[in-house]
């Protein structure tokens, strides 16, 4: 199979921008988050549809912000670009650590995150994101409530 050095440069772009996702998630740098989204992208993280990077990154800080530290690992990535479109499936296994009275708590989840990309300004951006969750194991008591009504 060949593939020409503007697909794999393409591939690297989206790779890393799928890594750097994960990392500002753990450095709680949500305008790192603004950066590789769209201004109109979506996301489907187990919540409902969430519309704009304004609203993923309020969802995400509704659980993260109340917890200790996290780490979202990514494995397996794979990317297919079609012109200035490209669609990539990674894994993704998370640690979440539990803070104050919650420090001896601990929650994981294994899941895949599927994502579609668009090359904007020569620059690859993120205009969807689905967690699909497989899997997950400790207390969810150590993440924040989640959106508004989301574990009632």
């Amino acid at each position: 199979m060949s593939v020409d050095i503007t697909t794999l440069l393409a591939e690297r772009e989206i790779t890393r921008s799928i890594f750097e996702f994960a990392r500002a998630m753990d450095a709680r740098d949500w305008d790192e988050l603004h950066r590789i989204m769209t201004p109109d992208a979506t996301a489907e993280l187990g919540t409902g549809t969430l519309r704009g990077p304004a609203e993923v990154v309020a969802s995400i800080r509704s659980f993260l912000d109340e917890c200790g530290p996290t780490q979202h690992l990514i494995g397996n990535v794979l990317v297919e670009v079609v012109g200035d479109l490209a669609t990539s499936r990674s894994y993704v296994s998370d640690m979440h650590v539990g803070t104050g009275s919650k420090a001896h708590l601990n929650f994981f989840t294994l899941g895949d995150y599927h994502d579609s990309w668009a090359r904007i300004d020569g620059t690859w951006r993120m205009t969807h994101r689905t967690k699909h969750s497989h899997a997950s194991q400790g207390s969810i008591e150590v993440l924040g409530t989640g959106p508004s009504g989301w574990r009632s």
